[in-house]
């Protein structure tokens, strides 16, 4: 875990992908603690650069996203996290948070909502 390079806000970006189909499922930030709580419980966890504090993924939705295997890039600057996604990723209801694909010029949806996120948020 000493090898990873965290930029001048002690951050670096992590990609979380779907361990079965490669599904790419979100970007988020982890400094050094998100990191170690996220190899120590198995789970994800993440640093809110707009709250200034950590948040384990799912922990309100119960969509949670067990860790299967852990990858950092050449540069030692970016962390690819394939895991096994409880329900969805994205809390706006998709599967992904990429869930927008340029058509003609515009973002357009392409997936379907897997929940009601009025309804697990409220």
């Amino acid at each position: 875990m000493a090898q990873v390079k965290y930029n001048d806000q002690g951050l670096v970006p992590v990609i979380i992908q779907d361990y079965l189909n490669g599904e790419v499922l979100m970007l988020a930030y982890m400094n050094k603690e998100a990191f170690r709580k996220t190899i120590e419980s198995g789970t994800t966890w993440f640093w809110s650069r707009s709250r200034q504090k950590y948040w384990q993924k799912g922990e309100h939705s119960g969509h949670i996203q067990v860790v299967k295997e852990v990858l950092i890039d050449c540069d030692n600057d970016t962390i690819l996290i394939k895991v096994d996604q409880v329900k969805a990723a994205c809390h706006t209801g998709y599967r992904s948070c990429f869930y927008r694909k340029l058509i003609g010029g515009e973002f357009k949806i392409f997936q379907e909502k897997v929940f009601n996120e009025k309804e697990v948020y409220s």
